[in-house]
């Protein structure tokens, strides 16, 4: 006789297992149906497998997931750039790229966002190069050239109309921009601009070319470049740049599917959570695309340490490693002789309880027998 909904729902719900694990299970048997005998033996399997899966009293869990993690990046390449499907785009990969992960750089290297559009935005290329255009920094080389007349000693900019109008500016625009930027008058006839600064020097004039070079007219000025990439169906932006706040308020763009490299962001945005996830997401992806497997609940981790304080810490001598009470384990990590002196100033005292700082003393470690202490000593 099979089991009703109710049934099976209020069996899971007695089940004294991880909610994670509960829910696979009723997403499994979701609209089956199936006999008592066969949710006992389901149930069992999974109780059986979930307790060989857990970790033994004592285990040096911190030790093995950085074995686990530290063996394969031996394996890794040292190349700082590689073409991530995306020809005109350069990202940091490899093991410069997991360094970074585990260092919580501020900024990446190389800093990029995958820009995923919603449905109506997503399927028309038109459409995509619209949004790709407002977000990407638009500067004068984009809408044309730039000549210096050294015989008048000025500066006369030459616009583009087709390039204008893709990117949806005016040369009305462009100039309010200049004069904005620059503080000096700008002269425009029809599609020319020209500038000519007062009793300017040639040095001047060509520092003058540079500063006008880089002044953003329109987009996010952290944004260097767009490109559309089609995967499937839809029509995916990658950006060279990240700027993750800004991003997700302009039209067209997913906020829910669009993500940055940049871990610090996420977490500045999004929230520690995201974070967390963010750092088990890029080091799974960077090992994986080196052909390399370390299961995920190492690095999982290694997130969590990361996060557990409510802010991105990194696995330096700045957080996490040089955040140890243990004076001797401090030491053991980087700069010795500092940490030392510093402890004996302040006359600290050591414990003795980790890993580290028995190895250093000579004593057995507390871990697996050697974590058993006698309590109460009977004697006759």
């Amino acid at each position: 006789m099979n089991l009703s909904h109710k049934e099976i729902q209020e069996t899971l719900d007695h089940l004294d297992l991880p909610h994670g694990i509960v829910n696979a299970i009723r997403e499994e048997l979701e609209g089956r149906e199936i006999a008592k005998e066969q949710l006992q033996e389901i149930i069992g399997q999974v109780v059986e497998d979930y307790e060989h899966a857990r970790v033994e009293p004592c285990e040096a869990v911190g030790v093995v997931a950085a074995q686990s993690i530290g063996e394969p990046g031996t394996q890794m390449t040292m190349r700082t750039f590689h073409y991530a499907g995306v020809a005109e785009i350069n990202v940091t990969l490899g093991l410069p790229r997991l360094i970074e992960i585990v260092d919580a750089r501020k900024i990446p290297s190389t800093p990029t966002m995958t820009i995923r559009l919603t449905p109506e935005y997503a399927y028309d290329r038109d459409l995509a190069r619209e949004v790709a255009w407002a977000i990407e920094s638009t500067s004068l080389l984009h809408l044309g050239s730039i000549a210096t007349d050294l015989a008048e000693m000025n500066i006369i900019m030459e616009l583009n109309p087709s390039a204008m109008d893709q990117r949806k500016i005016t040369v009305e625009e462009v100039a309010d921009r200049l004069r904005e930027e620059t503080g000096l008058p700008v002269d425009q006839r029809d599609n020319v601009l020209i500038m000519a600064p007062k009793e300017a020097s040639y040095r001047e004039l060509l520092q003058l070319v540079e500063k006008i070079k880089k002044i953003s007219l329109k987009g996010l000025e952290g944004i260097k470049r767009v490109v559309i990439r089609k995967e499937r169906e839809e029509y995916v932006l990658y950006t060279e740049g990240s700027s993750l706040k800004k991003i997700m308020q302009f039209d067209g763009v997913d906020p829910a599917r669009t993500k940055t490299n940049n871990i610090n962001e996420i977490g500045e945005v999004l929230g520690i959570e995201a974070a967390r996830n963010a750092i088990i997401n890029e080091a799974t992806d960077t090992l994986r695309e080196q052909g390399l497997s370390v299961d995920v609940r190492h690095i999982m981790l290694v997130a969590d340490i990361m996060t557990v304080d409510g802010d991105v810490k990194q696995i330096g001598r700045h957080g996490i490693s040089g955040e140890k009470a243990s004076v001797l384990a401090r030491a053991a990590f980087e700069v010795t002789v500092n940490h030392i002196l510093d402890a004996a100033v302040r006359g600290d005292v050591d414990d003795l309880k980790g890993v580290t700082e028995n190895v250093i003393v000579g004593q057995p470690i507390q871990l697996g027998t050697g974590d058993v202490q006698l309590i109460v000593s009977r004697t006759r």
